[in-house]
């Protein structure tokens, strides 16, 4: 692959693969009280990252696919969810297994903690790719939970080598820290090797860069990989590091009330990879991802508003 982030000039489709999923968001402004009730605002939002992503790109212009994988009771209402985004939804129904929930608890300062049934989108894999989803595709976005799963490991190498015979560039988002780390972060750079584009948040970062600086994580990062690595760094901004080892910029993210941080990281990829996709430099693009994670983080749930 070449272009380290560069989308195709005049726009095209972007492609994005992962998890769907229900999320119940708890807001709640004293701690969990153990053993009995604590009083909390809840909400049923539709969600996962990679829906998210596509959501958000939709709502920045691009022309967005979503494949997943969903339980078969909930499938049409997820579609009208998508559509009504402004998302081309390509759902695969599974009778077996429901569509993932997430439940969000957010505290006082906006931070959540997840726990995660991956239901349906855990068995998303090879036999549920359509080879023709390529065919208008300028880029393709693949959510690290695909990663976490052994079917979906597998069509995230099919993908791969799919799009590196068309040259279209594929970024990748690690997701999420804990299972990130169950996997293993070599294991993890084994499976994203020759993609343009990584997008982690600073503890990911970290991670997979070996280093506690995360600045210095994500240059790391970037030699190894030879990708444009993206780091967001929450109230912190993002920063961009080039595959050469030096940093390409530092951007702030705009102050905003907080009320839910869940879906931020999502928001700063997808408007993120929107922009790329008209044309816009990774610096310009990072600056309309800054605004739109802003944004998401002064409502509850992960969706644009």
């Amino acid at each position: 692959m070449s272009g380290h982030g560069a989308g195709r000039p005049g726009g095209g489709r972007l492609l994005v693969v992962g998890d769907l999923a229900t999320d119940v968001v708890a807001v709640h402004d004293r701690p969990l009280a153990p053993a009995t009730d604590t009083a909390a605002h809840v909400v049923l939002r539709p969600g996962g990252a990679a829906a998210n992503v596509a959501a958000w790109a939709a709502a920045h212009g691009a022309e967005a696919t979503l494949l997943a994988r969903v339980g078969a009771a909930t499938a049409e209402q997820h579609r009208m969810e998508l559509r009504s985004a402004g998302v081309r939804p390509v759902l695969r129904e599974d009778l077996d297994r429901p569509t993932a929930t997430v439940v969000c608890l957010v505290d006082a300062t906006g931070e959540r903690t997840m726990l995660n049934d991956r239901g349906a989108g855990a068995a998303l894999g090879p036999a549920d790719w359509d080879e023709s989803l390529l065919d208008d595709a300028a880029r393709v976005h693949l959510s690290g939970y695909l990663l976490f799963s052994a079917p979906g490991r597998d069509l995230a190498a099919l993908i791969r080598t799919r799009c590196r015979a068309r040259s279209i560039p594929v970024s990748v988002d690690p997701a999420s820290a804990g299972p990130l780390a169950r996997l293993g972060p070599q294991t993890f750079l084994d499976l994203v090797h020759g993609v343009d584009l990584l997008l982690p948040n600073q503890d990911e970062a970290r991670l997979l860069g070996g280093l506690r600086d995360p600045e210095q994580a994500a240059l790391r990062l970037a030699v190894t990989t030879g990708a444009l690595v993206v780091v967001k760094r929450g109230p912190d901004g993002v920063v961009l590091c080039r595959p050469n080892g030096a940093v390409l910029g530092r951007l702030p993210t705009p102050e905003a009330k907080v009320v839910d941080t869940t879906g931020a990281g999502d928001a700063f990829a997808g408007t993120f990879l929107a922009a790329l996709l008209t044309g816009a430099s990774p610096l310009t693009a990072a600056q309309a991802g800054c605004t739109a994670a802003a944004h998401c983080v002064t409502h509850p749930g992960a969706r644009p508003a």
